[in-house]
């Protein structure tokens, strides 16, 4: 009698497998939990407040804040913390000499994170439309083009970012850079039409604007100077936002660290 042998798991049953064990280990902490749930909410009592998100309708103004905020504070800095902890902690270091591929690792511990991100960004959409601020968007495409790229981007800079993060308590203080720039030249605080003409062009090509920008374009047909436009002002930050990609993708997995430094 011949012993049969069980179909290896494919590479989708592998990442799914370990994003369950990353998704209950998350639950588990109540304190992400609740910010996740409070998160949101926060945000659609503080927008119209202090006034950001730009000009124009209030609704897109909430959903816009809300791809800047949780792609910046939750999914990178989730990240970066989630990545070098598990290094640390020797859990990648076994996990990759396994049947999961780097790439299979990186991806199912970043599933939590990213599900979480799209479960704010639904959860303020549901806001919207709570207090009777929806609006239907101009173009559909543009903002999931804006998430998924941004998460994407987020992910790859977080993996990037533990190359010089020795602890996961000192993320606090290495995705701060990030943090700050993204504040700063996103469009959400301070306006890019605040800033000089020139200076306004170069800031278009930072890491998060293109994302506050295309979702900014599909959600109110506006680009970054409040004119009503639509797929035509799309091309640049699309270009610039796949170039980010691009330069992430490439230096990330130069540069990751599976092992601590000892």
């Amino acid at each position: 009698m011949t012993a049969t042998t069980a179909p290896a798991p494919s590479r989708l049953q592998r990442v799914a497998a370990l994003a369950g064990a990353e998704t209950r280990l998350l639950l588990r902490n109540r304190t992400a939990v609740v910010n996740s749930l409070l998160l949101p909410l926060f945000l659609v009592a503080f927008v119209p407040v202090a006034g950001l998100g730009g000009d124009g309708p209030l609704g897109p103004r909430l959903v816009v804040t809300a791809f800047a905020v949780t792609l910046v504070f939750l999914t990178y800095h989730n990240l970066v913390t989630t990545y070098v902890a598990r290094r640390e902690e020797l859990v990648l270091q076994r996990m990759r000499s396994g049947e999961l591929t780097p790439g299979e690792v990186l991806l199912g511990t970043a599933v939590p994170t990213l599900l979480v991100t799209l479960a704010q960004v639904v959860l303020v959409l549901a806001g919207t439309a709570v207090i009777g601020e929806w609006s239907a968007p101009t173009d559909v495409v543009l903002p999931l083009v804006a998430l998924l790229g941004g998460m994407l981007l987020m992910t790859l800079l977080a993996a990037a970012s533990t190359s010089f993060t020795r602890t996961a308590e000192s993320a606090q203080i290495t995705t701060l850079p990030l943090v700050v720039l993204a504040s700063i030249t996103s469009g959400i605080v301070v306006p890019l039409t605040a800033f000089p003409e020139q200076v306004a062009q170069v800031v278009r090509l930072t890491p998060i604007e293109p994302v506050v920008e295309l979702a900014r374009l599909g959600l109110a047909g506006q680009t970054w100077d409040g004119r009503s436009v639509d797929w035509a002002a799309a091309p640049q930050p699309l270009l610039v936002l796949a170039a980010w990609i691009a330069v992430a993708a490439a230096v990330a997995p130069r540069v990751f660290r599976w092992a601590p430094r000892r």
